[in-house]
């Protein structure tokens, strides 16, 4: 994360014990800021663009996984309407963009 294209983020919102690391994913509002620990010992500090929430059947992967010309991230959980059997019918997308680092 940082580098120019697009970063990848994914984890879970709950499990059977409780929330997870991504519980509050759909919280963040656009400005929000979310900051990334890198493998160089540095941090990327990310700004929100927006917060989208899709139904699995219409999930735009291009939009999701396709390429950026900037620094930018995607920070993706589950989300949407939630069924005992099938689990969580979509995914919540954060979108957001490189805006500093240190």
């Amino acid at each position: 994360p940082g580098e120019r294209g697009t970063a990848i983020i994914a984890g879970h919102v709950d499990n059977a014990d409780g929330p997870a690391v991504f519980y509050s994913l759909g919280a963040l509002r656009k400005g929000s800021t979310v900051e990334v620990d890198r493998r160089d010992g540095g941090v990327a500090v990310f700004t929100v663009d927006a917060v989208e929430v899709y139904d699995a059947r219409d999930f735009p992967d291009r939009k999701v996984y396709g390429p950026a010309s900037r620094p930018e991230l995607r920070v993706i959980t589950c989300g949407g309407g939630y069924s005992p059997t099938t689990g969580y019918r979509g995914n919540v997308v954060v979108y957001a963009h490189l805006t500093g680092s240190r």
